[in-house]
């Protein structure tokens, strides 16, 4: 079964309106795009779309209540519930520093949840 997608690229300012027409598996038609750039956007976005991820974690004994946290890679769409469901359950207890790895391999995805700024211990 063929699955026709619009794709806005934001590889650049142009914003190009892509066409793809997928079988789930491969691409069977792209259409619109301007560059390079934006086939392979499109490709990733219709067969394998990911995300970055930036959220907060709650810290203790913290002189502040939140610490900011983002994935060091891309999360797969379709893992950014579960991903944000264990992050939820999650708290750490200062100090903290920026770009400590918060959570190792979050929901196996081999993708780690990084702190992104520095919290002392009150």
């Amino acid at each position: 079964m063929q699955n026709e997608q619009k794709i806005t690229c934001i590889v650049c300012p142009i914003g190009c309106k892509i066409i793809i027409i997928t079988d789930g598996k491969e691409i069977k038609k792209l259409d619109g795009s301007k560059c390079k750039r934006g086939v392979e956007y499109a490709k990733n976005e219709a067969l394998d779309p990911r995300r970055m991820l930036t959220t907060s974690i709650r810290v203790i004994d913290g002189d502040w209540p939140l610490i900011c946290v983002k994935s060091d890679k891309p999360i797969p769409k379709n893992k950014l519930f579960k991903v944000l469901d264990e992050i939820k359950r999650k708290s750490i207890t200062a100090p903290v520093e920026n770009g400590e790895i918060i959570i190792n391999n979050i929901a196996n995805t081999g993708i780690n949840i990084c702190a992104t700024k520095t919290v002392k211990k009150i």
